[in-house]
Protein backbone atom coordinates (compact mmCIF):
# COMPACT_ATOMS: atom_id res chain seq x y z
CA UNK A 1 0.00 0.00 0.00
CA UNK A 2 1.29 3.45 -0.95
CA UNK A 3 1.46 5.90 1.95
CA UNK A 4 1.59 9.67 1.44
CA UNK A 5 1.62 12.57 3.87
CA UNK A 6 0.34 16.07 3.17
CA UNK A 7 1.84 18.78 5.38
CA UNK A 8 -0.23 21.95 4.98
CA UNK A 9 -1.79 24.27 7.55
CA UNK A 10 -5.03 24.82 5.59
CA UNK A 11 -7.64 22.13 6.45
CA UNK A 12 -9.71 22.78 3.32
CA UNK A 13 -6.68 22.29 1.08
CA UNK A 14 -5.72 19.07 2.84
CA UNK A 15 -9.31 17.88 2.43
CA UNK A 16 -9.26 18.72 -1.29
CA UNK A 17 -5.94 16.94 -1.85
CA UNK A 18 -7.21 13.93 0.08
CA UNK A 19 -10.24 13.75 -2.20
CA UNK A 20 -8.09 13.97 -5.34
CA UNK A 21 -5.67 11.29 -4.11
CA UNK A 22 -8.49 8.98 -2.96
CA UNK A 23 -10.12 9.18 -6.39
CA UNK A 24 -6.94 9.00 -8.47
CA UNK A 25 -4.80 6.64 -6.38
CA UNK A 26 -7.20 4.00 -5.03
CA UNK A 27 -5.97 2.22 -1.90
CA UNK A 28 -3.48 4.98 -1.07
CA UNK A 29 -3.12 5.72 2.64
CA UNK A 30 -2.97 9.44 3.41
CA UNK A 31 -1.50 11.02 6.55
CA UNK A 32 -1.94 14.70 7.39
CA UNK A 33 0.02 17.33 9.32
CA UNK A 34 -0.65 21.01 9.89
CA UNK A 35 2.87 22.02 10.97
CA UNK A 36 6.47 21.03 10.34
CA UNK A 37 6.78 19.70 13.89
CA UNK A 38 3.81 17.39 13.39
CA UNK A 39 5.05 16.35 9.95
CA UNK A 40 8.45 15.39 11.36
CA UNK A 41 6.87 13.54 14.27
CA UNK A 42 4.50 11.56 12.03
CA UNK A 43 7.21 10.93 9.43
CA UNK A 44 9.49 9.44 12.07
CA UNK A 45 6.63 7.28 13.39
CA UNK A 46 5.80 5.98 9.91
CA UNK A 47 9.28 6.16 8.39
CA UNK A 48 9.29 2.50 7.33
CA UNK A 49 6.06 2.78 5.35
CA UNK A 50 5.97 6.42 4.22
CA UNK A 51 6.57 6.70 0.47
CA UNK A 52 6.32 10.45 -0.03
CA UNK A 53 5.78 13.64 1.97
CA UNK A 54 4.08 16.57 0.21
CA UNK A 55 5.31 19.74 1.92
CA UNK A 56 3.84 23.22 1.75
CA UNK A 57 6.30 26.11 2.04
CA UNK A 58 3.94 28.21 4.16
CA UNK A 59 3.80 26.20 7.37
CA UNK A 60 3.58 28.38 10.51
CA UNK A 61 6.71 26.91 12.11
CA UNK A 62 8.95 26.90 9.02
CA UNK A 63 10.00 29.81 6.84
CA UNK A 64 10.17 29.02 3.13
CA UNK A 65 12.65 26.28 2.29
CA UNK A 66 13.82 25.98 5.91
CA UNK A 67 11.26 23.23 6.51
CA UNK A 68 12.61 21.20 3.59
CA UNK A 69 16.18 21.60 4.82
CA UNK A 70 15.22 20.46 8.32
CA UNK A 71 13.34 17.45 6.99
CA UNK A 72 16.28 16.45 4.80
CA UNK A 73 18.62 16.71 7.79
CA UNK A 74 16.37 14.67 10.08
CA UNK A 75 15.13 12.12 7.52
CA UNK A 76 17.59 12.05 4.60
CA UNK A 77 16.06 8.93 3.02
CA UNK A 78 12.47 10.22 3.01
CA UNK A 79 11.30 11.48 -0.41
CA UNK A 80 9.89 15.00 -0.04
CA UNK A 81 8.09 16.92 -2.77
CA UNK A 82 6.98 20.53 -2.53
CA UNK A 83 3.29 21.32 -3.02
CA UNK A 84 3.08 25.09 -2.93
CA UNK A 85 1.41 28.20 -4.34
CA UNK A 86 4.90 29.67 -4.85
CA UNK A 87 5.99 29.23 -8.49
CA UNK A 88 9.11 31.39 -8.67
CA UNK A 89 11.70 29.58 -10.80
CA UNK A 90 14.52 30.32 -8.36
CA UNK A 91 12.52 28.86 -5.44
CA UNK A 92 11.72 25.74 -7.46
CA UNK A 93 15.36 25.16 -8.39
CA UNK A 94 16.59 25.86 -4.85
CA UNK A 95 14.13 23.25 -3.55
CA UNK A 96 15.54 20.65 -5.93
CA UNK A 97 19.09 21.64 -4.97
CA UNK A 98 18.10 20.95 -1.33
CA UNK A 99 16.96 17.45 -2.27
CA UNK A 100 13.25 17.69 -3.06
CA UNK A 101 12.15 14.97 -5.49
CA UNK A 102 9.55 17.20 -7.10
CA UNK A 103 7.84 20.58 -7.09
CA UNK A 104 4.09 20.74 -7.76
CA UNK A 105 2.34 24.13 -7.90
CA UNK A 106 -1.01 24.22 -6.11
CA UNK A 107 -2.54 25.56 -9.33
CA UNK A 108 -1.76 22.28 -11.10
CA UNK A 109 -4.90 20.73 -12.67
CA UNK A 110 -6.19 17.54 -11.04
CA UNK A 111 -5.06 15.12 -13.77
CA UNK A 112 -1.63 16.74 -14.01
CA UNK A 113 -1.28 16.54 -10.22
CA UNK A 114 -1.97 12.81 -10.29
CA UNK A 115 0.45 12.35 -13.19
CA UNK A 116 3.10 14.24 -11.20
CA UNK A 117 2.54 12.02 -8.16
CA UNK A 118 2.76 8.90 -10.32
CA UNK A 119 6.05 10.10 -11.79
CA UNK A 120 7.53 10.87 -8.38
CA UNK A 121 6.37 7.57 -6.89
CA UNK A 122 8.02 5.78 -9.82
CA UNK A 123 11.32 7.34 -8.75
CA UNK A 124 11.54 10.25 -11.18
CA UNK A 125 12.07 13.94 -10.55
CA UNK A 126 9.06 16.15 -11.32
CA UNK A 127 9.29 19.84 -12.15
CA UNK A 128 6.61 22.18 -13.52
CA UNK A 129 6.68 22.46 -17.33
CA UNK A 130 7.46 26.19 -17.14
CA UNK A 131 10.63 25.38 -15.21
CA UNK A 132 11.68 22.58 -17.53
CA UNK A 133 11.55 25.00 -20.48
CA UNK A 134 14.97 26.56 -20.78
CA UNK A 135 15.27 30.27 -21.62
CA UNK A 136 15.91 30.91 -25.33
CA UNK A 137 19.60 31.41 -26.15
CA UNK A 138 20.88 34.92 -26.84
CA UNK A 139 22.85 35.83 -29.94
CA UNK A 140 26.01 35.80 -27.79
CA UNK A 141 25.57 32.17 -26.71
CA UNK A 142 27.65 29.51 -28.40
CA UNK A 143 25.54 26.63 -29.71
CA UNK A 144 25.92 23.69 -27.27
CA UNK A 145 26.83 20.22 -28.40
CA UNK A 146 23.86 17.90 -28.96
CA UNK A 147 22.68 16.53 -25.62
CA UNK A 148 23.05 12.93 -26.73
CA UNK A 149 26.70 13.62 -27.56
CA UNK A 150 27.26 15.17 -24.15
CA UNK A 151 25.79 12.14 -22.37
CA UNK A 152 28.17 9.85 -24.27
CA UNK A 153 31.02 11.71 -22.57
CA UNK A 154 29.94 10.29 -19.21
CA UNK A 155 31.24 7.01 -17.84
CA UNK A 156 28.88 4.28 -16.72
CA UNK A 157 29.34 5.26 -13.07
CA UNK A 158 28.81 8.94 -13.82
CA UNK A 159 25.54 8.09 -15.59
CA UNK A 160 24.44 6.16 -12.51
CA UNK A 161 25.29 9.15 -10.32
CA UNK A 162 23.38 11.48 -12.66
CA UNK A 163 20.38 9.15 -12.57
CA UNK A 164 20.45 9.21 -8.76
CA UNK A 165 20.67 13.01 -8.78
CA UNK A 166 17.52 13.02 -10.88
CA UNK A 167 15.78 11.08 -8.11
CA UNK A 168 16.69 13.79 -5.60
CA UNK A 169 19.37 11.73 -3.84
CA UNK A 170 22.01 13.39 -1.68
CA UNK A 171 25.72 12.62 -2.01
CA UNK A 172 25.45 10.43 1.07
CA UNK A 173 22.45 8.58 -0.36
CA UNK A 174 24.20 8.05 -3.71
CA UNK A 175 27.31 6.75 -1.96
CA UNK A 176 25.24 4.24 -0.01
CA UNK A 177 23.28 3.12 -3.08
CA UNK A 178 26.30 2.67 -5.33
CA UNK A 179 28.63 1.33 -2.64
CA UNK A 180 31.25 4.05 -3.07
CA UNK A 181 32.74 6.75 -0.83
CA UNK A 182 30.98 10.10 -0.52
CA UNK A 183 34.18 11.83 -1.67
CA UNK A 184 34.06 9.69 -4.82
CA UNK A 185 30.48 10.84 -5.45
CA UNK A 186 31.62 14.47 -5.20
CA UNK A 187 34.36 13.75 -7.73
CA UNK A 188 31.84 12.17 -10.11
CA UNK A 189 29.44 15.12 -9.72
CA UNK A 190 32.22 17.58 -10.54
CA UNK A 191 33.13 15.57 -13.63
CA UNK A 192 29.47 15.37 -14.70
CA UNK A 193 29.06 19.15 -14.48
CA UNK A 194 32.25 19.71 -16.44
CA UNK A 195 31.42 17.22 -19.20
CA UNK A 196 27.83 18.42 -19.57
CA UNK A 197 28.93 22.05 -19.64
CA UNK A 198 26.80 23.15 -16.67
CA UNK A 199 27.57 24.72 -13.30
CA UNK A 200 25.12 23.11 -10.84
CA UNK A 201 23.50 19.78 -10.00
CA UNK A 202 20.04 20.99 -10.94
CA UNK A 203 21.23 22.22 -14.33
CA UNK A 204 22.66 18.75 -14.97
CA UNK A 205 19.36 17.12 -14.00
CA UNK A 206 17.33 19.51 -16.17
CA UNK A 207 19.67 18.99 -19.10
CA UNK A 208 19.49 15.21 -18.82
CA UNK A 209 15.71 15.44 -18.53
CA UNK A 210 15.50 16.96 -21.99
CA UNK A 211 16.62 13.64 -23.46
CA UNK A 212 14.91 11.23 -21.04
CA UNK A 213 17.92 9.86 -19.22
CA UNK A 214 16.06 6.67 -18.26
CA UNK A 215 15.52 5.80 -21.92
CA UNK A 216 19.15 6.57 -22.70
CA UNK A 217 20.36 4.32 -19.88
CA UNK A 218 18.01 1.55 -20.97
CA UNK A 219 19.40 1.70 -24.51
CA UNK A 220 22.97 1.48 -23.20
CA UNK A 221 22.16 -1.45 -20.92
CA UNK A 222 20.53 -3.26 -23.81
CA UNK A 223 23.66 -3.12 -25.94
Amino acid sequence: MTTLMVADDHPLFREAIAAVIAAGLPGCRLLEADSLAQAMHEAQRHEASLDLLLLDLGLPDAAGLDGLARLRDALPDLPVAILSAEQDRRTVLEAIELGAVGYIPKSTPRDDLLAALDRILEGHLYLPPQVMRRPPPTRHDSPPAPLDDRLTRLTKKQLEVLEALGHGASNKGIARKLGIAETTVKTHVSAILRRLGVTSRIQAVLLAGELDLAAYLASRRGR
